[in-house]
């Protein structure tokens, strides 16, 4: 049987300039696989169309993505006839949709704690939160990491070739190597569907998990 990672083989055929970041890849893979494991849950931000990242990052893991994943006979049998129309999902909340909150965080209080409010109040140690940033030096976001820190939740950074602030800030920083906003949020997909492939398959494939 193939393993998880056939995803990052592939992804490093289709797109050879992110060789060098595949070790990094990986290891947000096996950061991510040991939240859920351990019953944690995903918190993903950023800004523009690092937002719509943070959304669609979600949407991967909350549904099928590849594949079907229907639920197993207990589950079933507890939930009956409704268990035809779930489907497993590894527990993930985008900060980025919540308009009463952020609109009355940022006229009451301060714009660039909106995230940083919303992980400190979801956030539990053992969930980890997905920083999204181009430049990595946007503030809302940093200042979301650094709170994620500070609850002992675990920082997965996506950035562009530097990684900025946010470098230090994560646990695995994601820098592809891409100065361009547009161009760094085209590799970010490309990342981020590996990871979500990857864990997809290890919670509800059937190939071999190490």
């Amino acid at each position: 049987m193939k393993s998880t990672h056939r995803y990052l083989d592939q992804m490093n055929q289709r797109y050879p300039e992110l060789t060098a970041i595949c070790a990094d890849v990986d290891a947000a893979y096996e950061l991510l696989k040991q939240c859920f494991c351990r019953g944690g849950k995903l918190l993903t931000c950023g800004n523009g169309g690092s937002a719509s990242d943070a959304e669609h990052i979600v949407g991967e893991l909350m549904k099928g993505f590849h594949l079907k994943r229907p639920l197993g006979k207990d589950l079933k049998n507890q939930y009956g006839d409704l268990s035809k129309q779930l489907q497993g999902a590894l527990p993930a909340i985008p900060l980025t949709q919540n308009q009463v909150l952020s609109t009355a965080y940022a006229n009451d209080v301060d714009p660039d704690m909106i995230f940083a409010q919303q992980v400190y109040g979801y956030g539990q140690e053992g969930d980890t939160l997905i920083a999204l940033t181009t430049s990595g030096n946007s503030k809302n976001v940093l200042y979301a990491a650094e709170i994620a820190r500070k609850k002992h939740m675990k920082v997965i950074g996506f950035s562009g070739a530097t990684g900025g602030k946010l470098r230090s800030l994560a646990d695995v920083c994601i820098c592809v190597p891409e100065t361009d906003t547009a161009f760094v949020q085209e590799k970010h997909i490309v990342v981020y569907h590996t990871i979500c492939s990857m864990l997809e398959e290890y919670f509800f494939g059937t190939a071999e998990t190490e």
